[in-house]
C-alpha cells in the first residue's frame, strides 16, 4: 500500500515501501547477525495483516490552512507537524476519534500551543482503544490547567464522535506545562468516564490509565508473551520474578502456570494498575512493587531471596550489569528475556553468558510492521554440569583419590559465592569433603597445635559446599 505522507517527509514507517515478506527477511536477519553466536534463531513471527495495527495514536496539535485547527505527527528530523487524516498503521476507529476531536476542540475555538512563543492551550491528544473491548480512551494534553468550557467540549466531542460511528468511553484532561518533548505530564483530571479503559490479553483484563504502558499491536502481544510464557516451561511449583513488569501483563499471563509471581515496576501508575489488574483477574499468586528493578533484585539476591524463572523486559537500552549480576546470584533456571531492541540484548547476552547461562532459542517477533523495530523472545538456562558431558559415569565407578580432584578449592569458594553470595575458608571446604567421605590429603588444613580448637562449618556454609560438590560431580 501506498502512504501520501510518505512525500512529506513523514518517516513514520520506513519500510513501507518493501514488501512485507522482505521486510521479515530482513529483521530475521538482522537478529541472526547479532545474537547467532549465542544460540539457534527462529523464524520470525510476522502478521498476516500488517496494517491498522496501532491501538495508540498520539497526535500534536497545530495551525493547518486557513488559521484552521488540525493535528498530526511530527515530520521526519524536524518539529513541523504533518496534518493527518488517517494512517495506514494507526486503528481506523482511532483516526475517527481524532477528527472528532479536532471538530469539538474547533468549535470550543481553542488554540493550539506555539512552541517557540509558549502561548496557546492545546499540545497533543493521545488515544488508546481496547481492541477486544472496544473501549476508547481520549486524553487532551494541555498547557495550563484550565480548560475554558470543558463541560461543553465534552458534550461536543461526545457528538462529534457520535457521527463518526465512535462510542468514546472515558475523557481525560491531562496538564503539561514544561518546555519539554515529553507528551504527558504529571497532573490530570477525568471530565468524562472513569478514566480509565479495559482490554483482554492473553486470558487476562487489564485497565489501562493514560500513562500506562501498553503494547500497541494486540495480535502481536498476544504471539510475544505466548512465547515467553511457553519458553519458561512453568509447572505450577515455580517462583517467578516479572522484572520491568509495566501493568502486569507478562506475569498474570503466567500466574496460572506458577506457584508464585513477583513484578517490579518503577513507574507507579504502572503497579498501581498491575495491583488492580490482579485482583479484578482474581490472581491470588502475584504482588508487585513499585522500585528501580536493578536496585530491587540487588536487595533482593543480597538477602537470599530465589526465583525458578526469570522475566525480564527492559526498555530499549536494555538492562544493567548489576541487574544482571544479581539475577546470577539468585541462579534462576530459566531467564526469559523479551527485548525491543536485538542491539542491547546482544550485550546482556554477553553478560548473561558469563555468568554461567546458555542461549536455548532466539525469537523475533514483527510487533511493528513497515518500521526497523525488531522484538525478540530469548530463553537462556543456567549451564550444568550433568547436562554438559558425553559420557555418564557414576561416583562408584571412581575412586576418592578421582573425586577429590574434580575441582580445586578456588574453585568451590568462587561458585560458592557466586551462587549464594558469602565466602567458605578451605578448613570449611575440607570439613564437608571428609564428611562426604572425600579423602583430604594428610594433615591437610589441620593446625600444628595439638590442642587447637578447629571451628565447625555452619549449616549454612556446609549447605551450600554441599551443592557445590554436586555441582563439580564430587559426590552424587
Amino acid at each position: 500500500m501506498d502512504c501520501k505522507l510518505r512525500a512529506k517527509n513523514c518517516g513514520g514507517c520506513p519500510m513501507l515501501g518493501m514488501d512485507y515478506a522482505a521486510q521479515l527477511k530482513q529483521k530475521e536477519e538482522t537478529v541472526k547477525k547479532l545474537l547467532g553466536r549465542f544460540g539457534p534463531v527462529e523464524h520470525i513471527r510476522g502478521m498476516e495483516t500488517p496494517y491498522h495495527y496501532r491501538n495508540k495514536v498520539i497526535s500534536t496539535f497545530t495551525t493547518g490552512w486557513g488559521g484552521k485547527l488540525t493535528s498530526g505527527i511530527y515530520a521526519a528530523n524536524s518539529h513541523k507537524v504533518l496534518p493527518v487524516e488517517s494512517c495506514l498503521l494507526q486503528d481506523e476507529v482511532l483516526d475517527k476519534t481524532m477528527l472528532a476531536v479536532r471538530a469539538a476542540a474547533g468549535a470550543c475555538h481553542y488554540q493550539p500551543f506555539n512552541e517557540d512563543k509558549g502561548t496557546g492551550l492545546l499540545r497533543h491528544c493521545l488515544l488508546r482503544r481496547g481492541v477486544m473491548t472496544g473501549q476508547v480512551m481520549v486524553v487532551l494534553v494541555t498547557a495550563q490547567p484550565v480548560l475554558p468550557g470543558a463541560k461543553n467540549f465534552v458534550k461536543a466531542l461526545l457528538t462529534e464522535a457520535g457521527r463518526q460511528g465512535v462510542t468514546i468511553t472515558t475523557i481525560v484532561q491531562n496538564v503539561n506545562s514544561r518546555r519539554t518533548s515529553v507528551v504527558l505530564g504529571e497532573a490530570e483530571k477525568v471530565l468524562y468516564g472513569k478514566g480509565f479503559i479495559l482490554d483482554t490479553l492473553c486470558g487476562k483484563t487489564y485497565a489501562i490509565s493514560p500513562r500506562s504502558f501498553y503494547q500497541i499491536n494486540h495480535a502481536q502481544t498476544e504471539v510475544l508473551y505466548g512465547l515467553a510464557v511457553d519458553a519458561a516451561h512453568l509447572t505450577g511449583k515455580e517462583v517467578v520474578l516479572d522484572a520491568y513488569c509495566g501493568i502486569g501483563t507478562i506475569g498474570l499471563t503466567a500466574a496460572d502456570h506458577a506457584k508464585q509471581v513477583v513484578g517490579v515496576e518503577l513507574n507507579r501508575d504502572a503497579v498501581h494498575d498491575a495491583i488492580g489488574n490482579a485482583k479484578h483477574n482474581g490472581v491470588k499468586n502475584a504482588r508487585f512493587f513499585a522500585a528501580d528493578a536493578t536496585q530491587w533484585i540487588g536487595e533482593a539476591a543480597a538477602a537470599g531471596e530465589r526465583a525458578d524463572v526469570i522475566f525480564m523486559d527492559p526498555p530499549r537500552e536494555g538492562s544493567t550489569p548489576q541487574f544482571i549480576e544479581s539475577v546470577a546470584r539468585m541462579a534462576p533456571k530459566r531467564v526469559v528475556y523479551v527485548s525491543c531492541n536485538p542491539v542491547t540484548l546482544a550485550r546482556d547476552l554477553e553478560l548473561l553468558t558469563r555468568k554461567g547461562y546458555k542461549v536455548e532459542s532466539s525469537t523475533p517477533v514483527d510487533m511493528f510492521p513497515h518500521s526497523e523495530h525488531i522484538e525478540t523472545v530469548c530463553l537462556l538456562s543456567k549451564l550444568n554440569v550433568k547436562h554438559h558431558i558425553e559420557v555418564e559415569i557414576t561416583m562408584d565407578e571412581l575412586d576418592l583419590t578421582a573425586a577429590e580432584s574434580k575441582a580445586t578449592y578456588d574453585e568451590i569458594k568462587a561458585y560458592v559465592l557466586e551462587k549464594f553470595g558469602f565466602k567458605v575458608s578451605q578448613l570449611y571446604i575440607a570439613q564437608i569433603k571428609r564428611k562426604c567421605g572425600i579423602i583430604e590429603r594428610k594433615n591437610y588444613n589441620q593446625s600444628k597445635k595439638e590442642d587447637a580448637k578447629v571451628p565447625k562449618c555452619p549449616p549454612e556454609k556446609e549447605a551450600a559446599i554441599m551443592d557445590a560438590l554436586k555441582h563439580f560431580q564430587m559426590i552424587p
